[in-house]
Formats: structure tokens, C-alpha cells, sequence
């Protein structure tokens, strides 16, 4: 499939041919999209969070009162989760979220993420990205009038300076590098925007991974 290329003042600058294998699926796979931003963000957590069990609580564990005679339940120490300042039953642990996904189904899923985006016509592709100087206004207006206001920008293998320090105040645009593509951040924003450089390694990454 054929994709015109525009330039950041909205002029055209030729047309580039897409691998239908990569941009032109038609039956988009939401399971597998679905895998994918499920295994990205868990990846992400921190699996930080931890409660104190009965050996970790600051208290004493002298026996609260007699075993027998009292009427009342048998306890020994306030350490147990039952009492106000004890310990939590049952809580979370530190561990990781992380679980396994099949490098194939990964590889579909940003195929499947790609295609969608052109399916949809929310895909366009430009020329370059650079500024001669890192104006947010100025930038933020040259992006309106060609449509772009929620994307992800892939701006090759290195993101122009400029560029990047004029789009990092602009809400709803995320600007990442090649090797920055992933399926949790191009379908979380309405239109993803590529150089012509960033195409051609996509497509040169998927002949490389089906060698």
C-alpha cells in the first residue's frame, strides 16, 4: 500500500510503499492487542506493596491474659491480624507482575497495532522532524494545522533536540525514538506520526526477525 508523505508545513513530499504484511492487516486481532498491553503493563509494575506479617509487627507477644477462666476466646499474642495494630492476614507481598508472552505474539501484536492505525487512516508519515529552534507555540500550531494533537511521534533512530524539547510541553503527544515503538503507547493515541526513516526500520526489524 502506497501513503502520501508530508512535510511539517503541511506540504507534500512524495509518496512511500508500506508492507501490506506490516500495515495492511485487515482482520485486526483485539485478543492479541490485548495480550500485549496486559503484558506491557504489567512489566511495569513495581510489586513493591508489602503488609507486616506477625513476625514483623512492633508488638509485644506476651499472652494478653490467662488461658482459662475468663469467659472469653483463648488468645495469646496482639500481634494477630484479628486486633487493632496487629498484623494483615493474607496481604501482598513483593514479587513481580511479570509473566511470560511468546516473542511471535509480541511481534503480531505491534503488526496488528501498525495496521490498525492505517486502517483506521489515523497513520501518517512525514518527511523529517527537525526545528531549526525548540518553540513549543510555534511547533504545537505547525502540528494543529496538519491535524496532529493526540499521537505518538516515532522520530527515527535519535529524536531531533529540538524537536524533542519543543514537543515535551505539548499534552497528548509523546515523542519516542525507533526503538521506543511499542503497542501500549500507539494505541493509547489517536494517530501515530513516523518519519520515512522510522518506516523503513520498522520494516527492515520485521524482514530481520522472519530471516
Amino acid at each position: 500500500m502506497k501513503l502520501d508523505v508530508i512535510k511539517l508545513d503541511g506540504g507534500k513530499s512524495g509518496s512511500i510503499e508500506l508492507s501490506d504484511d506490516i500495515f495492511g492487516i485487515a482482520d485486526i486481532r483485539g485478543d492479541i492487542l490485548q495480550r500485549m498491553v496486559t503484558w506491557q503493563l504489567a512489566k511495569r509494575r513495581a510489586g513493591t506493596h508489602k503488609v507486616q506479617v506477625r513476625n514483623e509487627v512492633s508488638r509485644t507477644s506476651k499472652k494478653m491474659y490467662k488461658q482459662k477462666g475468663t469467659g472469653g476466646a483463648r488468645h495469646g499474642s496482639r500481634r494477630a491480624a484479628q486486633f487493632v495494630g496487629g498484623a494483615r492476614a493474607h496481604g501482598p507481598v513483593v514479587r513481580s507482575h511479570a509473566f511470560g508472552l511468546p516473542k511471535k505474539v509480541r511481534a503480531l501484536a505491534l503488526r496488528h497495532a501498525l495496521s490498525s492505525k492505517a486502517k483506521d487512516g489515523s497513520l501518517i508519515v512525514v518527511d523529517t522532524l527537525t526545528l531549526k529552534d525548540a518553540k513549543t507555540a510555534a511547533l504545537r500550531t505547525q502540528l494543529g494545522a496538519i491535524g496532529i494533537t493526540h499521537a505518538l511521534v516515532i522520530g527515527g533512530v535519535e529524536v531531533d533536540k529540538n524537536f524533542g524539547l519543543a514537543a515535551r510541553n505539548i499534552p497528548n503527544v509523546d515523542v519516542l525514538p525507533n526503538a521506543g515503538l511499542n503497542v501500549y503507547d500507539v494505541l493509547r493515541r489517536r494517530t501515530l506520526v513516523l518519519t520515512k526513516d522510522a518506516v523503513e526500520a520498522i520494516q527492515a526489524r520485521f524482514v530481520k526477525e522472519a530471516a
